[in-house]
Order: C-alpha cells, then structure tokens, then sequence
C-alpha cells in the first residue's frame, strides 16, 4: 500500500486515488511547527508523586517517538529541503509579553493547554537538533493555527508558494489547525506522517485520516522526498 490508498477516513472509501503532487522550486516550502524545547523538557521520574509519575510514564511513548522517530525525519526534511535549495519555514508558540496577556483564549484555559512561553526564553525556542539557518523564516503565534496568528499566509503568497508541507507537533492540534487553515486559503498541503506526533499514536493516527484528501495528502519522508524536484546540475 502507498499513501494513495492508506489512512482513508469513512469519507474516502472507495475513491479515486490522488494524484501525484507535482513539487517545483520556488512554489513548494517546508513548514516544521512546533518542534520547541518545552515538549521535550522532563523531570527526574525521581522527584514525582504518583499521580505525576503515572503521567510521565503516559508520555514515554511520545517522547521515545519524537527522538527515534519524528526529530531524525525532520532533520532529513531539512537536510533535503536545503540542499535543493527548497524554502523552508517555522513556526513557534511563543507570547510577547512575559505575563502572556497576548495570548489567545485557547492558550490561557487551564490544563495542558495553557502554556505562557515568553518568546526570548529557552523553552519557547526551536529545538537545537534542527534549529533554523540563515536568513529561514521563523513565524512566532500565540495561536495553534500558525496561519490564523501570524502573517504567515501573506509570507507564503509573497514568495510563490502554492504547496506546503507540514511537519511536527502535535498532529491533533497545531499541526491539524494549521494545515486546516491553509486549506482553507487553497494552499495544497502535504504533512509527513513520520515526521509529526501528537500525544499518543491514537489521537496522531486518527487525526492524519481526518485530514488526508481533504485538507492535506499524508505520507510518509520517504514518499515525500521521492516527489522533490532534482538538483538543478
């Protein structure tokens, strides 16, 4: 099977196959959302009550995932991306103000939620693994939509680009509103399943085949370098 006939929702039974995506330099861009070092930060399992320590031990998988799994294919991503001389882009949660008054609503709710990440402090900067270079784009939103809080939208139709591939976290939540959102502006999208996460492989799978064919094509960083545009010689 190929991203063509996998991860189909109710809604895509039985139709036709997509067509392959044509990627042209200058029209196709890399978005890599979310990839901060707060979400990799965890305590010493040691200090933990139990309660707590039953959350840390809810969240290995994701963090097992992110190291084996999504932080190397991005870094593949981008390594590609660069070397083709391909756009790239990112975005990031991070508020103005140190008390986090410009936050959106949906970040201020009490919960997991509810993050205040000034934008100069460690935590709210893109993890060093893949951190940006050069004069790369960085978008920073208090928003999940990385399109609805920032100028990414005018960013991205001031350079020409038509397709954006999506890569990050977390699948269900920034990573879906944002892919959302630039469907909704008639960008084609890509998101690169092995390439996301969201905080458990159910709430990722589930998302990715509400999205795919209708918000965004899913696949895989394989599939997706196979459809990059050669090396200019």
């Amino acid at each position: 099977m190929s991203w063509k006939t996998e991860r189909r929702s109710f809604y895509y039974q039985g139709a036709p196959e997509p067509e392959d995506p044509v990627l042209e330099k200058g029209k196709v861009a890399l978005l890599v959302i979310d990839m901060q070092n707060t979400y990799l930060d965890r305590p010493d399992p040691a200090t933990l009550s139990a309660g707590d320590l039953a959350r840390y031990h809810a969240w290995t998988p994701f963090h097992e995932r992110m190291h084996g799994t999504v932080i190397p294919n991005n870094q593949r991503l981008l390594e590609r991306f660069r070397a083709l001389g391909l756009d790239v882009l990112f975005a990031r949660i991070a508020c103005l103000r140190t008390d986090g008054r410009d936050r959106s609503l949906s970040q201020k709710k009490p919960g997991w939620n509810n993050l205040l990440l000034p934008k100069d402090e460690e935590a709210s900067q893109i993890l060093p693994q893949i951190a940006p270079q050069g004069g790369e784009i960085v978008v920073t939103k208090t928003t999940d939509s990385a399109l609805t809080g920032t100028n990414l939208r005018l960013v991205l139709a001031n350079m020409g680009i038509t397709r954006v591939v999506c890569s990050g976290i977390f699948t269900d939540q920034c990573v879906s509103s944002t892919v959302r959102s630039l469907a909704d502006e008639s960008f084609d999208v890509i998101v690169v399943d092995d390439a996301c996460a969201a905080g458990s492989m159910d709430l990722h799978v589930s998302e990715l085949e509400r999205i795919h064919m209708i918000y965004a094509n899913v696949m895989n960083t394989d599939e997706l370098i196979g459809y990059l545009p050669p090396a200019q010689g």
